[in-house]
């Protein structure tokens, strides 16, 4: 056996095991990368899609995304708007890529914060939660739960949708 066939076998062993090794950490990294990635990321990079998004009860809501954040994606439905919780959302067909990691504000935007707004613009709304429907205005939003004019409180962790009136043309 020649000396140099012993080390240009031993070389090419060597850069073999190397490109394996730097394969790995490339799907290493990939996964870990993936691993980062929300479906709320995922809902904000469908901005000016369609989307049908199945809810945990089993219904469906249709409609173009609006906007999107880290608690909350935003449809129109025809002249109307449905906020969904993020929380509601059991699935989704056909997502996309993800949208970049949403800035510190957008991430700081909850779900409270965008029904404050339609309580302040006292906006008519259908909440829709897991125990059935619920219509009037928005009168508080706390922690955990909204109360409507008519008195009745509902648990955020039970709603499904916030549908409002049809926008007027």
């Amino acid at each position: 056996m020649r000396w140099e066939s012993l080390f240009d076998d031993l070389e090419s062993q060597f850069a073999h095991a190397e490109r394996r090794l730097q394969d790995d950490e490339v799907l290493d990294l990939a996964e870990a990368e993936l691993a980062q990635v929300s479906l709320a990321d995922r809902l904000r990079a469908c901005l000016g899609g369609q989307l049908t998004v199945r809810l945990r009860d089993g219904s469906d809501v249709a409609g173009t995304v609006v906007d999107a954040a880290v608690q909350w994606l935003l449809l129109a439905d025809g002249g109307r708007r449905v906020l969904v919780p993020a929380s509601a959302v059991a699935a989704v067909r056909s997502l996309g890529h993800a949208a970049p990691e949403a800035p510190v504000v957008e991430r700081r935007l909850r779900l409270t914060h965008v029904l404050r707004a339609l309580a302040r613009e006292e906006v008519p709304v259908v909440v829709r939660t897991t125990a059935g429907d619920y219509a009037g205005r928005l009168v508080r939003v706390a922690a955990d739960h909204v109360e409507l004019d008519d008195g009745v409180a509902l648990a955020l962790a039970h709603v499904l949708t916030v549908r409002t009136a049809p926008v007027s043309r």
